[in-house]
């Protein structure tokens, strides 16, 4: 090996190449084959949203300008009639605003037991694993199942619970819970609390699983009392979790149909009529399909519309559209 000269250059030894770039050619030709090749495996998924999803909706949303009804033989286009004819129905206002009320108090009712059940879960204790798989039972029964459940059990006049309320001295004769306009709409938010508040423990048990122990260890060391500790450690840091099972569960709640349509059929009087019920019985039962989809547009309107307001809220609470 010789060097040469004031700059050092090494003869005898090749500089190493660096690597070939590919062209251009051949990148454009590996990119549509990744691009094909990607194509292809999503091809079978967009396919069944626009079939299973999108077409449905967009199929409704015309329907919904239409007066379609196979018993009268009509269809024709009668733009926003419909929904017109909707907002004026006092039936519709009683459904939105039935919709509105169960979604609301069965969230909140929910919401409040799971947050208790959490807590307690979050313990350990003997049994603890048997305790939070019989708490999930509820839940895994079928809603129509629990209906039906629950309407043998509220019977009038063989039901278990009025039996047992006459023979405690609580009331003098028997309740007919779900044919009272009093008690209809509360037996159905009772059912709907007994089997999803299960739904809302496990969701909040997870978030509270993620608060690390030393915190509420560095706080009790500290003197804080185990009520400031949950308000001021625990609650701060499942807040998030709190509020998007709280979104969950209120769309799901607001698209209730087979507890009231099994438990009461949306009686007496109408007073556990809900949107979801109310657009069945117009599709179905009056076969006025132009008159059901605008129902069902309206009804997905004001899911999205609260969903929205949720998002928004829980985003400024959270700061995070804060630039």
């Amino acid at each position: 090996m010789t060097t040469v000269g004031p700059t050092s250059t090494t003869v005898g030894v090749e500089e190493p190449k660096p690597p070939a770039q590919p062209t251009r050619a051949g990148r454009d030709h590996v990119s549509f084959r990744d691009w094909m090749t990607g194509a292809a495996l999503l091809l079978p998924t967009v396919v069944m949203v626009l079939a299973v999803a999108l077409y449905p909706v967009l199929r409704s949303v015309w329907m919904s300008f239409r007066n379609t009804s196979p018993i009268l033989r009509e269809d024709n286009f009668v733009g926003v009639a419909n929904y017109g004819q909707l907002l004026a129905d006092e039936g519709f206002r009683n459904a939105w605003l039935n919709t509105l009320w169960f979604t609301a108090v069965s969230t909140l009712i929910e919401t409040l037991l799971g947050l208790g059940f959490a807590l307690v879960l979050n313990h350990p204790f003997r049994g603890r694993g048997w305790v939070r798989a019989v708490v999930l039972i509820p839940w895994a029964i079928p809603t129509v199942v629990t209906s039906r459940m629950f309407g043998f059990l509220l019977d009038g006049q063989s039901g278990v619970v009025n039996y047992l309320l006459l023979q405690v001295g609580l009331i003098d004769a028997p309740i007919n819970f779900t044919g009272d306009v009093r008690f209809a709409m509360g037996t159905i938010i009772m059912a709907d609390v007994w089997k999803t508040t299960p739904f809302m423990a496990l969701l909040i048990l997870a978030a509270l699983q993620s608060v690390p122990p030393s915190l509420h260890e560095s706080a009790a060391i500290d003197g804080a009392s185990s009520w400031r500790r949950f308000l001021s450690i625990t609650m701060p840091m499942i807040m998030p979790a709190l509020l998007i099972a709280s979104l969950l569960r209120a769309l799901d709640a607001f698209r209730i149909f087979d507890l009231p349509y099994v438990l009461t059929g949306g009686g007496p009087a109408d007073s556990t009529e809900v949107l979801s019920t109310l657009s069945y019985k117009t599709l179905f039962s009056g076969s006025q399909y132009g008159l059901g989809s605008a129902t069902t547009v309206l009804m997905f309107l004001t899911e999205a519309a609260i969903a929205a307001l949720f998002a928004i809220w829980i985003a400024r609470r959270f700061k995070i559209l804060e630039g």
